[in-house]
């Protein structure tokens, strides 16, 4: 039965308990408004894990001047009902003074990775993840954390963070979850108005057409920008952030692509105000 925690004393108590029974600790770490995507986390974790633990905490280091922070969709009765059924034994819900009080300085910063993409477009949104996932390892003391492929970004710059600062977690990387006409799971989707989610897929598509376009031999990043460009703007009225054509491992962006190289092909677009990313990896 899943049980409510709210203060770090009593959530790094129990998670201490767990560890010293021998059982394996999982986390799951979000920010709320739970979704298929969110549950799928839980459910991977809990193979992984004798006890799993969500956090739900949406994080205000990670949002930038004038993003989404006080919208951002926020119904706790809600989200503890689907986590409990998707599986979750300790649902961490940390106040903001509590994560971060009045004389609150520290902060986590991984350089390089967090330069281009989502970290160009959002200044020091990177350094809030880090931030409070660091936090959250220290308080939940999880031997694993799952997280999805649709913050591609992200999951590399954590994977290095954990192998730069030597945490003991052990990083598992979901898939993306998506609805039936592909749009990727967001818990950001409720923001689109009926117009804006019926052109919404077509974010999915162009990036099938680039991976398409890559099995059949097209190398040159420019390419596969532009088709995707021409046909994000003929099908929508999204307002296109980036398209990336870059390393999987180091996001570097590639001018051409390199024969069996992994290549990580994102984008960020607004609908109105609402930003949504996707992502494909492809195996040249």
């Amino acid at each position: 039965m899943l049980e409510v925690v709210r203060s770090i004393e009593e959530m790094q108590e129990k998670a201490s308990a767990v560890r010293a029974a021998g059982k394996q600790v999982g986390a799951v770490p979000t920010m709320g408004a739970l979704h298929e995507g969110h549950l799928s986390l839980i459910t991977l974790c809990r193979r992984h894990a004798d006890v799993v633990v969500t956090t739900l905490f949406v994080n205000p280091t990670q949002f930038g001047v004038g993003e989404d922070f006080d919208r951002y969709p926020r119904d706790l009765e809600r989200d503890t009902r689907r986590a409990a059924e998707a599986g979750t034994d300790f649902l961490f819900v940390p106040g903001r003074a509590m994560m971060y009080p009045a004389e609150y300085v520290t902060y986590v910063n991984v350089e390089k990775l967090t330069d281009g993409l989502e970290g160009r477009s959002r200044p020091g949104h990177f350094r809030g993840v880090t931030t409070v996932l660091a936090k959250l390892f220290h308080i939940v003391q999880p031997h694993v954390a799952v997280f999805g492929q649709k913050d591609a970004q992200q999951v590399a710059v954590i994977r290095r963070m954990v192998r730069d600062l030597n945490f003991d977690v052990r990083v598992v990387i979901a898939p993306i979850v998506r609805e039936p006409d592909g749009l990727a799971m967001s818990s950001r989707n409720v923001f689109l108005t009926e117009q804006q989610r019926a052109e919404a897929p077509v974010l999915y598509r162009s990036l099938r057409v680039a991976e398409d376009l890559i099995r059949g031999g097209e190398r040159r990043s420019a390419v596969l920008i532009e088709r995707m460009r021409e046909m994000i703007t003929a099908r929508s009225s999204g307002a296109i952030d980036y398209i990336s054509i870059a390393d999987e491992e180091n996001l570097e962006e590639l001018p051409a692509i390199s024969e069996g190289s992994g290549v990580l092909v994102s984008l960020a677009v607004l609908f109105g105000t609402t930003r949504l990313i996707d992502n494909i990896v492809v195996r040249s």
